[in-house]
């Protein structure tokens, strides 16, 4: 009987796959979503990432891992990049990377922060800037499975400019619950006063299978005040980013 692969399984060595930009989509002023064609691409899990490598011409490589933002299905792999100033391998990416070009990937990995379509439970997700990418993977693999799952998420951002996804996620279905917290400035006409995540915004969230990502600061504080109002600390699961090079 033929057994099921299972994305990012340990132990199993991870192939480099020479992968094709097929699509570029603009999100905000420093990130873009990038689609790439993936021959015999294994299939990944919602929450999982992928390490990027690039080859310059002289040789020299440099490479990053970045979240997967698709649903899984075929060989389409979407990344979410945002631009960090001074770094090697996103200003690439972000600023001069065109369909039709190449790059490799290797992956996925993890098999913690990650979503199921058959679980059951009701989902928390909390995002800080760009650690909204893992979490945009498990809403979509939700929607692309017709789960009934409630969802909840918070979006932590310094400004309406800084909103990823920002057609999709006004427009996010039955089932999901969207509110934004803004750290720097608020739109018009917006109820809550700018400022960082606290204990209100949460209060009112039943138990549920949590996931957060985000800065390190921003995990931190999230995670303590979920603990603190009770939620289970082993349904909260978490997923940090920091400074790396860009």
């Amino acid at each position: 009987m033929a057994r099921a692969a299972v994305p990012g399984r340990l132990g199993r060595r991870l192939a480099w796959r020479a992968a094709t930009l097929t699509e570029r989509r603009a999100e905000t002023a420093s990130a873009v979503t990038l689609a790439f064609d993936v021959p015999e691409w294994p299939g990944h899990l919602a929450g999982q990432h992928v390490d990027v490598r690039l080859t310059a011409e002289d040789g020299y490589r440099a490479q990053r891992s970045y979240s997967v933002a698709s649903a899984p299905g075929g060989d389409l792999v979407e990344l979410t990049v945002q631009r960090v100033d001074g770094g090697e391998v996103s200003p690439y990416l972000v600023d001069v990377l065109e369909p039709g070009d190449e790059v490799e990937l290797r992956g996925p990995v993890g098999g913690w922060f990650v979503w199921r379509p058959e679980a059951t439970s009701p989902v928390l997700l909390l995002a800080g800037g760009s650690g909204i990418v893992p979490l945009m993977a498990m809403i979509r693999t939700r929607r692309a499975a017709g789960s009934a799952v409630p969802f909840r998420l918070g979006y932590s951002l310094r400004t309406p400019a800084d909103l990823i996804y920002r057609d999709e996620l006004a427009r996010p279905g039955p089932g999901l619950d969207v509110t934004y917290v803004y750290t720097r400035a608020t739109p018009p006409g917006s109820a809550r006063a700018a400022g960082r995540l606290t204990r209100a915004d949460l209060a009112a969230v039943p138990p549920a299978d949590c996931f957060v990502c985000g800065p390190t600061g921003f995990v931190e504080a999230a995670a303590d005040l979920l603990v603190d109002l009770g939620h289970d600390p082993g349904r909260i699961k978490t997923e940090r980013f920091g400074p790396t090079g860009g």
